[in-house]
């Protein structure tokens, strides 16, 4: 299996919490993982556990009280502070078994002099480093610091949890870190652990399973998220994304439902460019919406000078909803699309719609079922399996990230592939998909495409889910935009 980031497991480890499992689970199954380790190599030994305040501390705790139920082992714990800033709710209730563990010693150190003064580090036969987890960068602080110092300069056999304390496990960059003999790494290879001459400081290195569900990883959840930008403090108008939606002449509502959804999914601002017939009523949806008006009643090539300056000044389009399929339409959006340096395809603009597009700019698609056959030129087969091979090759050969929208939502780049479970049947009604196109390009403004599409999607089925329980089959795709916050929010 291919390698992941640390970020990636974070989102996994947390999708399997959204999915029911316990964070206390993987917490156990990986202490226990490091202490079936530790008893394969030895039947005795003295062992010295060095333990952080976050959850690698945790995973130390957890081995170090599965390795003392055997009396041959000589277990020894230090927790790197006083235990009342343990980081974790996991990490702290798993330090209060050991005083019932039957451990001859667990000390709460603060200050690098008693670190230094330990006596303990001379005569250990194996070091267990869980001092710092696998999202730290930069030089440590103390009394990590020294406790790292001192587990190098110990002539005991040295495995770290996950990977070795101060070593960045996403580029391998290095200021001090702990330089074990094995690193015990969870799930997955982690990207910084195979890198060339890694091992100075990994030493070998083993994956071990822990029970994460398998849907964690291939279905998008909560987790997934948190990996998305989020706005910062010092930002200032612009930098959260601009979106401008293209569409209307046929229908007026589409674009007004996608520009609202950007809105509400973090957008600065949304720009609408729709047919001058239709402007001052796509306008009165929201003043929060900018509209332009374009010559015409629909969509047209005559368009194409105004609707360049717009492209260039925001950071993606979002092309098709309420468009039309009149000729001059589809030959408009063919004529805009290499224009665009990243967009949002869906509705009518992907009616007749020529893929590979001849541009270097980013598309993602979303199609239902029915676009998506006719992309094809092809009936879509019913099996899942079946039709996520079709998704993934179809995306690889076009160059397009797809979402293939369906009662299982499919997701793929033409390499990494997700799933979606989100929605209802209530959200059968119209102007769902407009509310998606206007999630998508709002989070397409500032990730990456594959982040964007399977997170949209997520969201879009969560808020439905949560306005389906309210109004039931009177949904509406405006409930859902009201409800796209409160997803967001329960995450960040």
């Amino acid at each position: 299996m291919s390698s992941i980031s640390s970020s990636k497991m974070r989102s996994i480890d947390a999708n399997c919490s959204y999915l029911g499992m316990d964070p206390l689970q993987l917490m156990e199954n990986a202490g226990a993982a490091i202490a079936r380790e530790i008893i394969s190599k030895t039947g005795s030994a003295k062992v010295l556990f060095v333990a952080g305040r976050g959850n690698n501390g945790g995973d130390a705790f957890v081995a170090a009280r599965h390795l003392s139920l055997y009396g041959t082992y000589d277990v020894r714990v230090i927790l790197l502070g006083h235990s009342s800033r343990i980081r974790t709710e996991e990490s702290k209730r798993n330090f209060s078994l050991l005083k019932y563990s039957g451990i001859k010693e667990i000390k709460e150190i603060s200050d690098s002099s008693e670190l230094i003064g330990y006596t303990g580090w001379k005569d250990m036969d194996i070091i267990v480093d869980g001092v710092l987890g696998s999202g730290i960068k930069g030089a440590p602080r103390e009394p990590e610091s020294t406790a790292i110092d001192k587990i190098n300069s110990s002539r005991s056999y040295i495995i770290s949890i996950d990977s070795p304390s101060g070593y960045d496990i996403d580029n391998g960059e290095v200021v001090k870190s702990v330089a074990a003999d094995m690193t015990i790494t969870f799930h997955r290879m982690k990207t910084g652990l195979g890198l060339p001459g890694c091992e100075r400081y990994t030493g070998a290195v083993k994956v071990v399973p822990i029970g994460v569900c398998r849907d964690a990883e291939e279905y998008v959840g909560a987790g997934d998220l948190m990996a998305l930008e989020r706005r910062k403090s010092d930002a200032h108008k612009g930098n959260s994304g601009r979106v401008l939606v293209i569409g209307g002449g046929a229908y007026y509502g589409a674009p007004a439902l996608a520009a609202m959804a950007a809105l509400r999914s973090g957008a600065d601002i949304v720009t609408v460019a729709v047919p001058e017939n239709v402007a001052d009523t796509v306008a009165s949806f929201s003043p929060d919406i900018i509209v332009v008006p374009l010559e015409g009643n629909m969509l047209i090539p005559e368009n194409i000078s105004r609707l360049k300056g717009l492209i260039d000044s925001h950071d993606v389009t979002v092309i098709g909803p309420g468009l039309g399929r009149d000729q001059k339409t589809l030959e408009t959006v063919e004529l805009i699309l290499p224009l665009c340096k990243r967009a949002v395809v869906d509705a009518d603009a992907l009616y007749g719609l020529e893929l590979p597009v001849k541009s270097e700019g980013e598309l993602i698609l979303t199609p239902h079922s029915g676009e998506f056959s006719r992309l094809l030129d092809e009936k879509l087969p019913s099996s899942i399996d079946e039709r996520k091979d079709i998704v993934r090759n179809f995306a690889g050969e076009k160059g397009v990230t797809t979402v293939l929208k369906g009662n299982v939502d499919i997701i793929s780049d033409g390499q990494a592939t997700r799933l979606n479970r989100t929605g209802n049947a209530g959200m059968t009604v119209g102007g769902t998909g407009d509310v998606l196109a206007g999630i998508t390009g709002a989070l397409f403004a500032v990730n990456d495409a594959m982040e964007a599409a399977s997170c949209a999607v997520f969201i879009n089925g969560a808020a439905g889910d949560l306005a389906f329980e309210e109004k039931g089959s009177g949904l509406l795709a405006t409930d859902i935009i009201d409800r796209i916050t409160d997803v967001i929010l329960k995450v960040f």
